[in-house]
């Protein structure tokens, strides 16, 4: 069993989700404007993504960073 790891990294977080197949992503319809809304990760060949709208990766780390998150993980 690995345990879990948390970073505020944004290259450890984004080599984390693109090594595995992951893309930055915004729940459709909870942004407005330049606010991307509830951001996520999304794998595209795992579970439903119909609700989330991919984004840019400086849209994901600004709403990242404003809101004081960190990303939790397993390697």
């Amino acid at each position: 069993m690995s345990s879990s790891k948390s970073t505020t990294d944004h290259e450890v977080i984004r080599k984390w989700v693109e090594t595995r197949g992951g893309r930055p992503a915004a729940v459709k319809g909870t942004g407005e404007g330049e606010d991307p809304g509830i951001s996520r990760v999304m794998f595209p060949r795992f579970g439903d993504d119909s609700a989330l709208e991919e984004i840019s990766w400086e849209e994901f780390f600004r709403k990242f960073d404003e809101n004081d998150l960190a990303f939790l993980y397993q390697e």
